[in-house]
């Protein structure tokens, strides 16, 4: 890619997400948004806005005859896997939203795939962009904290009936495939990113108000081990009512503790460390807005910034495809202890 060459962009679905990435890319002046994909028009997505082809599918888009170098895939969970596959034969470079797969054997596929062709998959997982994210994970790199011991992430959201539509494709097996890959994924990401693989996975879930809107569990209270040492707990809800109650991210290390919370794990609210004197941050983005409920932080534009450095040869993937499968991987083998427990 050529330092003066704008990288072209495609959408591949346009909701709340879709017109995000759209509209990040819109900013950035060394990209350029050349064509959006959705099954419902143009003006149901109410993507008018941003003047560009739109498409009913990515092969509709593929054999066109429009030029992108770039697909974002922000279409169902279901989906993400086999149109990062078509966009990939194609020649073209993919920015996946999470979560890459809904398997291992999925996100494997696109991996292979990637290789085969020689292009990047990024993988979304912008949370990592926070500064709290950001400082967390030199403090561990630094061992600035000692020998990990123990670590707890707590998710505690919000999803009711304003979320969970009749006839739509959140909370449905094939297209959601659960609260940890739809919710939850990007503070597993933070945790795997900061302190590698688990195992020896236990768990206790429960479906308190949603038997009757999606097909899978809202709760769960998970322990494991580290490979690398020390123990974990995830424990999680979409039960929670009315609004999101946090995400937060205790540490308890040799050398001190780190409690890392708000509801989107974007304040520090505890740092003691002996003889450490915690840094002035910069300030978290907001959340995600989706009217009756929120999101993840908007950091969306940090995801779109490092495809093009990463493309024109400045730096590397924030989140690379290995790392957005061990995600999936680590899901799916909670789930599996899930699937043991309720008989599914």
């Amino acid at each position: 890619m050529q330092e003066n060459q704008r990288i072209k962009f495609a959408v591949v679905g346009a909701g709340h997400i879709g017109k995000r990435h759209a509209e990040m890319i819109s900013r950035e002046d060394e990209a350029e948004l050349v064509a959006m994909v959705d099954i419902r028009s143009q003006e149901e997505c109410d993507a008018q806005r941003f003047d560009v082809p739109f498409f009913k599918s990515l092969e509709e888009l593929v054999n066109s005859g429009v030029e992108f170098d770039v697909a974002n895939i922000c279409t169902p969970n279901g989906l993400h896997s086999s149109q990062s596959i078509v966009a990939l034969q194609d020649k073209k470079h993919v920015v996946c939203e999470k979560p890459m797969g809904l398997s291992k054997d999925n996100c494997e596929k696109v991996i292979f795939k990637s290789l085969q062709m020689s292009k990047n998959v990024f993988c979304v997982m912008q949370n990592r962009y926070s500064p709290p994210s950001e400082w967390i994970k030199s403090v561990i790199e630094n061992k600035v904290l000692g020998e990990t011991f123990m670590v707890q992430l707590n998710c505690y959201w919000n999803r009711d009936s304003r979320y969970y539509k009749k006839g739509g494709w959140k909370g449905t097996s094939d297209l959601d495939g659960g609260t940890l890959f739809t919710q939850f994924s990007h503070f597993i990401d933070i945790m795997y990113w900061l302190f590698g693989d688990i195992e020896n996975i236990q768990g206790k879930f429960a479906d308190f108000t949603h038997q009757n809107s999606t097909d899978f569990e809202d709760s769960g209270f998970v322990s494991f081990d580290f490979i690398n040492g020390g123990m974990g707990s995830l424990n999680y809800s979409t039960a929670v009512a009315n609004q999101n109650l946090e995400s937060s991210m205790t540490i308890i290390g040799s050398k001190g503790s780190v409690k890392i919370g708000g509801q989107y794990m974007n304040e520090v609210e505890v740092c003691n460390v002996d003889g450490y004197e915690m840094p002035t941050l910069r300030e978290s983005n907001p959340a995600n807005d989706y009217g009756p409920y929120k999101g993840s932080a908007a950091n969306h534009n940090y995801v779109i910034k490092n495809v093009i450095d990463t493309l024109k040869g400045r730096t590397t993937a924030t989140t690379n495809a290995l790392e957005g499968l061990k995600v999936v991987e680590i899901i799916e083998r909670i789930y599996k202890v899930r699937n043991e427990q309720l008989g599914i």
